[in-house]
Parts: structure tokens; C-alpha cells; sequence
């Protein structure tokens, strides 16, 4: 599988892998916006997607099965952008988003607690694309920042899924949470223990889709 990874995400490389052991073979190519910012901004995200053909044509030599857009903030505030820049592409390209998606309907599930460490205001517009794919938001929580997610603890985001309030959780069929850059794999092998219902990160949809489907 071919990945386009954001050119400051250290999680994705980290986590993929390590979900699918050798079931899954990663290549990776990087995406930097033409500004060089890391920061989770309008401008950030569409440099990724203006990035994404010259990280198309570093896999385009490679004999892949599909390729995923391992972003998830760009796969759904970009939705029509990310089609036009990727329609070329030699393979399917999934999205993060797509993944997320893909994820929750083998689940059956059509409610879902969101978590994320976005901006808020970023984390609302989740909230109205997974309305639009059919998805009810129980709640939402962000820890509103826009850089830096790969130095946050487990612990962080636990607490940010446990203090999600009004019985957000206890009213949905999954807790997701989104964004593919931070570490997630501790922290959802510690809500588990606790919450009694799936849970799902971006990374760990990523990997379902590409197991679950691979020929």
C-alpha cells in the first residue's frame, strides 16, 4: 500500500505497522505545503493537497494496490479538492476520512463520540462531515491545538474521551477519535478497558480498511 503522509507526522509510520505487522507492506511518500508551515491552518491544509500530485508521482513507479491520503483534517474539510488532485492517480486513493468511514459501517455503527486534538472549529466541521455521511455526533471534545500532537501523552487523550459530557459516550456505537498524527495506540488499549464499545483512531482505520480489503 502506498501512503501520503503529512511532512511532519511521525505517527503514521510509527503506528501502521505496527497494526498489521507483515499482513501489510507501507510506502511512503511525504507531503510538504509550499509554505513549509506544520501548523493546523486553511493554508497548511491546502498545501497538502497542492503537494499530493509530486507525492502521487513518487509511488507512481511502485506496483501498489491503493493508495491512502493519511490525513484526516484534509480528507474532510477538502472533500472536493482532494478528488480533483488525486483523479489521476494510477490506484484507488483512499482518505483518512474514507477509512474512518469504512470502519464504523463494519462496526454497524451510525453514532459516534468524536475526539480530536484539532482546532476547534476544525473539529466542528468533522462534526457537519460526518452528518453529511449519515453519522450522528453523540458529542464532541477537542483539545483545540494546532500543532505539537505527536508529544501528546496517553493520558491526554483519554481524559479528553472521559470528560466528554450529557452521556455523549454512553449514547454512541463507537468513540472515534480522529487525526492521524497522534499517538493513539496506548490510549486505545485504555479506553477499552472501560468504555465496552469500539473504538476506532484514523491510523487504526487506515489499517482495517487495507487488511480488510487487500486481495
Amino acid at each position: 500500500m502506498g501512503v501520503l503522509v503529512p511532512w511532519a507526522n511521525v505517527m503514521v509510520e510509527t503506528e501502521l505497522p505496527d497494526w498489521t505487522d507483515r499482513q501489510v507492506v507501507w510506502h511512503y511518500a511525504r507531503l510538504a505545503p509550499p509554505n513549509k508551515e506544520t501548523a493546523l491552518t486553511g493554508d497548511f491544509l491546502t498545501g497538502l493537497i497542492e503537494a499530493t500530485p509530486g507525492g502521487l508521482h513518487q509511488l507512481s513507479r511502485l506496483p501498489l494496490q491503493r493508495i491512502y491520503l493519511a490525513c484526516t483534517s484534509a480528507s474532510f474539510t477538502q472533500q472536493n479538492a482532494v478528488k480533483q488532485a488525486t483523479a489521476s492517480a494510477p490506484v484507488e486513493v483512499i482518505t483518512a476520512f474514507d477509512a474512518l468511514l469504512a470502519a464504523l459501517d463494519q462496526f454497524g455503527a451510525r453514532s459516534i463520540a468524536l475526539a480530536t486534538p484539532y482546532p476547534e472549529q476544525v473539529t466542528a466541521i468533522e462534526v457537519e462531515a460526518f452528518s453529511a455521511a449519515g453519522i450522528t455526533v453523540t458529542g464532541s471534545a477537542s483539545l483545540d491545538l494546532d500543532d505539537g500532537y505527536a508529544d501528546l501523552a496517553p493520558a491526554q487523550i483519554t481524559d479528553l474521551v472521559h470528560g466528554l459530557i450529557d452521556g455523549s459516550v454512553d449514547r454512541a456505537d463507537a468513540v472515534v477519535l480522529s487525526c492521524t498524527a497522534w499517538p493513539t495506540r496506548i490510549a486505545l488499549q485504555q479506553l477499552r478497558r472501560t468504555l465496552g464499545r469500539p473504538l476506532i483512531s484514523s491510523n487504526l482505520a487506515i489499517c482495517m480498511h487495507a487488511t480488510r480489503k487487500a486481495p
